[in-house]
């Protein structure tokens, strides 16, 4: 038999399926904090600390194009095709934004500039957050969503 607090958990879980303006927002930060982060380092690609000379601004733009296609994508397939698979594609998109990270493998904080650190930590953080929000979306598929 189903009672009313049952009907209104369904509502709730079939509402937080439908309504996606949460994910959205989440990847729009992302998306912007990934953008400052790859805009800086196009633009001072030569001041960061022990980067390869073969890295070049054309570069960290075709990388940045390339990852923000993967989150567009996804949120695509997310939305109008199967949940788990944009959601698959959307985590992989974040998990990208820890690559930021890697600029402290060619040299320590201390090397790089406040700027430098703030992208690169803006973007991970940006990153953390839309990987814990797709871990915390619920599973179950509803009638009618």
């Amino acid at each position: 038999m189903i009672h009313g607090d049952d009907v209104a958990a369904l509502g709730r879980v079939d509402a937080r399926l439908r309504n996606h303006s949460g994910l959205r927002l989440i990847m729009i930060v992302y998306g912007a904090a990934s953008l400052m982060h790859f805009a800086h380092n196009a633009l001072y690609l030569r001041e960061y600390p022990n980067m390869p000379a073969r890295l070049t601004p054309v570069g960290v733009w075709a990388a940045f194009v390339a990852t923000t296609a993967i989150g567009v994508l996804g949120y695509g397939v997310y939305r109008f095709r199967s949940r788990a698979v944009g959601v698959l594609m959307i985590a992989v998109y974040g998990a990208m934004g820890f690559g930021g990270l890697d600029h402290y493998i060619a040299a320590p904080v201390a090397a790089h500039s406040i700027v430098m650190n703030m992208t690169i930590a803006t973007e991970a953080a940006a990153a953390a957050t839309l990987l814990i929000y797709l871990a915390r979306l619920p599973t179950r598929r509803t009638t009618g969503s």
